[in-house]
């Protein structure tokens, strides 16, 4: 991952200063390949006039639309829309204490409803994941060794930059590896230690052995923090009878494992299949009381808008009514496009089943080429570019929802369809035959 500290330490020259402008040449020649399409693509900085359910318009153009992370579709929920207007009318658009001096009284019955879906001693709501994130791992961490995930999300990352900055150091243990965490637990002589990793991957749809991971921290004295932006809302404890595979509930990937909190910090936001800009830390009532004197979200920024407030509790309504039907419609859809997939020998990193669908390109350089067949096609994703992500997993990524129509993913699967004939999409058979080499 790219260090920030370049950018910062020359935030504030003139414009017109050389330094500045060698700055701006080598982040552009870095960036080069992001840049071209950001200036250029149609679904990159694309401003979006209009949306009708999952179809969306750029410009003269509806798109159907499998970009969007609202999983449940609580985003075009009629009774939560619905929800809004009497919290405004109580509480005004926005109260504008830090959570320190005033908190609204919505963050308590959120924070109560929250502890008891998510099942954890205690909960603290603040703005959005990226604040807790940047505040709450400096504090875990102190001036102890973080223990951080490969490929963890760059707002984790950032993270853990903010608290190396303050004293701490930091390990990078490998993907999916909890073997290779093991071996660099057992050889660190620092006491202090925190192990921060995605749950649901935000690429690949899959979810880490949390069990595993879990076992191996506990054994070594480590405190495990969990980032599952993606899977809150989507998946959560097993049941004998359940309507999909996800779980029920969607309480995230702790209770999905059916673990405990034991040395675990679970966070997630509202952002996703919530449709609501909050977010959350799953923890003890000591840590709690902790960050509300040391995290700097909770003493100095201005809370969510009280229409966000409104939709998380209107949402844990829609989700004990309609949840589980939700996330049924979802898994469906998973399983078609997944089913496609296979039938047209398209390679995907998902073997999750889980509604976040990576389909890698044969030749990284045609990402603008099929970014603007699939444009020309009306289907609207997330494409992936090199520096995001690895050349030779530069592709796109399909959102499902369950708001997407079953004709919306006839028209993505026939697009794709013509993207593998056309041969610009990674073979699932060649894949397997390069592992088995």
């Amino acid at each position: 991952m790219v260090d920030t500290s370049p950018i910062m330490s020359t935030a504030l020259l003139p414009v017109s200063s050389p330094a500045r402008g060698r700055w701006i040449d080598h982040w552009l020649e870095t960036l080069q390949d992001l840049e071209a399409l950001r200036a250029s693509h149609p679904m990159m900085d694309a401003v979006i006039e209009e949306v009708d359910g999952r179809m969306i318009r750029v410009g003269e153009r509806w798109l159907a639309d499998f970009a969007s992370c609202n999983y449940l579709g609580f985003d075009l929920e009629r009774e939560i829309i619905q929800a809004v207007p009497a919290f405004l009318e109580a509480w005004g658009t926005h109260p504008s204490w830090s959570r320190l001096l005033g908190s609204p009284v919505l963050y308590e019955q959120i924070e109560q409803r929250l502890t008891e879906l998510v099942g954890s001693e205690d909960a603290l709501v603040l703005p959005t994941i990226t604040h807790i994130h940047a505040s709450v791992i400096p504090v875990l961490a102190s001036s102890g060794t973080i223990f951080l995930d490969a490929r963890a999300h760059k707002t984790i990352y950032d993270g853990c930059q903010v608290a190396r900055a303050r004293g701490a150091a930091i390990r990078r243990f490998r993907f999916e590896d909890p073997g290779h965490l093991d071996e660099l637990l057992a050889a660190e002589r620092d006491r202090a230690r925190l192990v921060c990793m995605d749950g649901v991957n935000s690429m690949t749809g899959n979810a880490p052995d949390l069990r595993a991971f879990a076992e191996v921290t506990r054994r070594h004295g480590a405190l495990l923090y969990v980032d599952d932006a993606h899977g809150f809302g989507v998946i959560g404890e097993r049941a004998p009878v359940e309507s999909s595979p996800y779980g029920m509930r969607g309480n995230s990937i702790v209770r999905h494992f059916g673990e405990s909190y034991e040395d675990i910090v679970l966070v997630a936001g509202f952002s996703k299949a919530y449709s609501s800009l909050l977010a959350f830390i799953a923890c003890p009532t000591e840590v709690k009381n902790l960050l509300k004197v040391a995290a700097p979200p909770y003493l100095y920024s201005g809370p969510s808008p009280v229409a966000s407030l409104a939709t998380v509790l209107a949402g844990f309504d829609a989700n004990e009514r309609r949840g589980e039907e939700l996330r049924a419609v979802l898994h469906r859809h998973s399983a078609r496009l997944l089913a496609a997939l296979r039938e047209l020998d398209v390679r995907t990193p998902n073997r999750s089943g889980l509604p976040i669908v990576e389909i890698p390109l044969r030749n990284h350089t045609h990402i603008d080429h099929v970014g603007r067949l699939l444009f020309a096609r009306g289907v609207y994703v997330t494409l992936a570019a090199y520096p995001l992500v690895p050349k030779a997993e530069v592709g796109f990524r399909v959102q499902l929802t369950a708001a997407n129509t079953d004709e919306q993913l006839d028209r993505l699967i026939e697009a794709i369809s013509d993207l593998a004939q056309r041969g610009e999409l990674q073979s699932a058979s060649e894949q397997r035959e390069l592992e088995a080499a």
